[in-house]
Parts: C-alpha cells; structure tokens; sequence
C-alpha cells in the first residue's frame, strides 16, 4: 500500500457511537471513510449523508465482499462483536471495536487469535487512556517522581433511567453481557489499570438495588495490585449526580482525576505530601501543550501506528487486563472468594459468561 493513501475505513453499525468514529477518522488524514454498514437502511443512509457519502451496505457480509476496506470500526451492540471482528480479521482486515469488545474472555482470546493468525492489528477503544494529563502521570508513576502508589479509589458513578434498560439487548446476560460494571465502569478501570499495571486479587459483589434487569445495576470491589495498591472500586447505573474518579494515594503525592466522559488537564490535579519541596512538586507540572482525552487522538495513533507498520501504542493494547478485572468482579461474586489471575483461568463457567449471582436489595 502506497504510504501517502489514506487506509480505506469503514464502519458497520450507526447509531450514537459511530459518530465519533466517523469524527475521529475524518479528523486524521491517514484515514478515509468509505463505507457503512447497517441493518437498518434508512439508518444507515442518513448517517451516510451526514459523513461525506460513503457506500452504504446492508450486512457487513456485504461490505467484507466488496474487497475495499482496510479497517473495520465496531460500532454494534456487544453481542455480535466478537463474530464480526473475526470475520473482517479472516477478510484481512484491520479492526477497532467499541467496548466492550466481546462478552466474555473467550470470545475475546478468540478476536486476539484471529488478529495474530491474519497478523493483522485488533484495538479496543478505551479512549481514557489518551490525552496528555493521563500520559504525563503515568510517566510520573513509571518513573517513581510520585514515590510507590499505596492506595486507590476508582469511581463510575452514572445515572441511567428505567427507559435505558428498556432498549431489548440491554440489562440481559446473553445479549449485553453483563451490566454497568462490565457496559460502563470498565472505562476507568481500564484507566486505572493503565496507570497502575498488572493486578493480583480482586474480591466483588453484585447489587440490584432498583432497576428491572436480569444483571447487577451496582457492584463494589477490591482490587490488589501486583505492586501492592490497594483499591476500592464501585460502579453504579442510579447516581444522579453523575462523576467518573480515581484517585491514586502515593509516597509522594495525590493524583485525582474527576470528570465524566473525558478529561484535560483541568480535569487532573497532583497534590503534593507535605515533606515535598515546593521545586520539586512544581516539576511535576503538567505540559503546557494539552491534548484532551477522546477518541480522536486514540484512532488517529491507532492508523499512524497501522500505515507505519509498527507496534500499537499502549492506548489500544493490552485490552483482556481490564476485562480480566471485571470479569474477575463477576467470578469472585459468584465464588464468595477472593480470585486471582491463576483462578479465574480455572473458572470455566464466567470465561465463557459473566452471568454470575447477584444480590437483589430492592423493595417494594
């Protein structure tokens, strides 16, 4: 492929989420929007009108035939994910997929072995891993500047209404997979897990306190870290006052991040310990040129990385660490027990589904 050609994209499913991708890739030269594909036609068509005109396909069978395409974005509901991105990766295609990328373990190891049999590149977006105040403290973090990182807060506290889990695939195991913990709080998981690396324990519990669905709408969990941070997680469907957090307590300093859908650098605060000198903690300043968080920097790295041929960046890797982490909140209430890495590679059943128990406290 000449490298000047833009990498011919397309997306297959067009409803509030494809807009962003749409935006992301026409916000990159080094991509092109070709083509869609949806189920609905006149949902299709209308999005097509409203990105450039792209062709328009009714099946993503279809638009894998038409051999013009280079990368698939995965914009459906999570229970086709997993078998469309192994059909466009067996079509030789490039694939990013939205979260969550598949509803279970296996389905995802099996997107991960398709991408490595095809050597093609699979990325999930977890586009809260990009922006240059996430960067600049992982840095910090990495470098030990902060001091080793002790303990943690991890925070997705959303408000989603009755009428949201009266969409049919949402708030049922089959068809969503599992609820808030896995469709919402896996964001800053995926942040938190980013920041702080690789993960021992967790111990969790599922709650449905007040919506009408099979899966939890709140769960709470602690998670050890490989590096022996402590944190306490909780995701939550019924918060009006609605807030994505983490905090991370070090030796050395207080990193907080509040803010909902995606952050800057207002966003982000480091709070210096008190035995800190004033010129140190002053260099650990944040950047003055600012990227926001989203996913147009995500993508744009995502085909910088494609065209050049080399590695992803570490914003679109390692996708099955916060999974593993969610899935482990799943297994963990499902066995009372706390799991660990090497026992949740033994618990078959939430490997190959989420589908756990969960303790139900509504009344009325």
């Amino acid at each position: 492929m000449p490298e000047s050609r833009p990498l011919r994209a397309a997306i297959v499913g067009t409803g509030a989420i494809a807009n962003a991708h749409a935006a992301a890739i026409a916000a990159t030269s080094a991509a092109e929007l070709v083509a869609v594909a949806d189920r609905t036609p006149a949902s299709a068509s209308a999005f097509a009108e409203r990105w450039g005109d792209p062709a328009v396909f009714g099946s993503l069978d279809e638009l894998l035939a038409s051999g013009r395409v280079d990368v698939l974005h995965i914009c459906t509901p999570p229970s086709v994910h997993a078998e469309q991105a192994i059909a466009a990766l067996d079509a030789g295609l490039h694939v990013i997929c939205e979260k969550p990328a598949a509803l279970s373990l296996d389905e995802l190891e099996a997107m991960t072995d398709a991408a490595e049999r095809n050597d093609r590149r699979f990325a999930v977006v977890f586009q809260q891993r990009t922006g240059s105040a996430a960067a600049h403290v992982r840095t910090l973090l990495d470098s030990g500047a902060l001091g080793r990182p002790l303990v943690a807060t991890c925070q997705t506290l959303w408000y989603r209404d009755p009428e949201y889990f009266a969409v049919p695939w949402r708030g049922k195991w089959a068809t969503e997979g599992g609820g808030p913990t896995l469709g919402h709080g896996i964001h800053q998981i995926d942040l938190l897990a980013w920041l702080l690396g690789d993960w021992a324990s967790v111990q969790g519990q599922l709650w449905r306190l007040d919506r009408e669905t099979q899966t939890e709408d709140v769960s709470t969990a602690v998670v050890l870290f490989r590096s022996g941070t402590v944190a306490s997680v909780i995701t939550s469907a019924l918060s009006p006052r609605e807030t994505s957090s983490i905090r991370i307590d070090t030796e050395r300093a207080t990193v907080t991040v509040d803010h909902l859908y995606g952050h800057g650098h207002d966003n982000w605060r480091i709070t210096p310990a008190p035995h800190v000198d004033e010129a140190v903690a002053a260099s650990w300043a944040f950047p003055e040129v600012e990227e926001p968080s989203g996913h147009d920097p995500l993508i744009r790295d995502i085909y910088a990385a494609i065209h050049s041929g080399e590695p992803l960046p570490s914003t679109a890797t390692d996708a099955a660490r916060s999974f593993e982490i969610v899935t482990a909140i799943y297994s963990s209430a499902a066995t009372g027990t706390a799991v660990t890495p090497a026992s949740l590679r033994d618990d078959v059943d939430r490997r190959r589904s989420l589908e756990s128990p969960v303790t139900e406290l509504r009344h009325g």
